[in-house]
């Protein structure tokens, strides 16, 4: 994957030069590409994903769909300013750190989205972002899964032995819950969204993100699923 920087009057594009650039007949590298507008006028938009920012997903070719995730802000300082952020560099930006993360986890070959591209648009002291990731064919949220009631103990321990390998590799996935956890068609696990995640040393991190999946688990009243999960994970 080769991920180049294009940079235009108050906005920066980071993008896999492979799945986005500027050749006639394509969309083009532009700020309008990370708006809904401009895949609404276009009829291109087939669906959309609960949570904050709401994801929403784009029929960008023939063949290959897209999410579409703007940042959004959550608690108490959404109120000040839901969408933007302090301005402290490029390369610090949530939507850069994002992509250069999920590359790297792709290009290990674990089970991510593949990263399109990530915009930043500044307005002097703060600035706006977005994110476009290839969507995963035929994956449900494993809150959905759960919710209806279509999981079993060989799945579970599948998530619990995703998990293994993430944090094998350093992956601390400070928002792990069942909602950031897609199953596919085949009933593999995949890993999404990673906004302030990081790979770091081992240490008591890795504890507390099992925590936190086990508390968005009992939020569904599935609590008991964290036991086969870690089954998963241990073996």
């Amino acid at each position: 994957m080769r991920l180049a920087a294009l940079r235009k009057k108050n906005w920066l594009i980071l993008h896999d030069v492979d799945s986005l650039c500027d050749v006639p007949g394509t969309h083009q590298m532009d700020p309008d590409l990370f708006t809904s507008d401009y895949w609404r006028e276009r009829g291109l938009i087939v669906g959309e994903a609960p949570g904050r920012g709401n994801s929403l997903f784009l029929q960008a070719t023939p063949k290959e769909q897209w999410a579409l995730r703007a940042y959004r802000r959550g608690g108490m300082v959404a109120k000040i300013s839901e969408k933007r952020y302090l301005w402290a560099g490029a390369e610090r930006t949530r939507a850069f750190r994002e992509l250069r993360l999920t590359s790297a986890l792709f290009e290990q070959g674990l089970p991510v989205p593949r990263p399109v591209a990530s915009c930043v648009t500044r307005y002097g002291f703060c600035y706006e972002a977005a994110i476009i990731t290839v969507r995963i064919e035929g994956a449900q949220a494993l809150a959905e899964r759960l919710i209806k009631d279509s999981v079993n103990e060989t799945l579970l321990q599948q998530v619990g032995l995703m998990i293994k390998r993430f944090h094998q590799v350093g992956l601390d996935h400070v928002d792990l819950n069942a909602r950031n956890i897609l199953v596919d068609s085949s009933d593999t696990p995949w890993l999404i969204d990673f906004d302030r995640c990081r790979l770091r040393a081992p240490g008591k991190w890795k504890a507390n993100n099992l925590d936190r999946l086990a508390r968005s688990l009992e939020k569904l009243k599935v609590g008991s699923a964290i036991h086969s999960i870690k089954t998963g994970y241990t073996n």
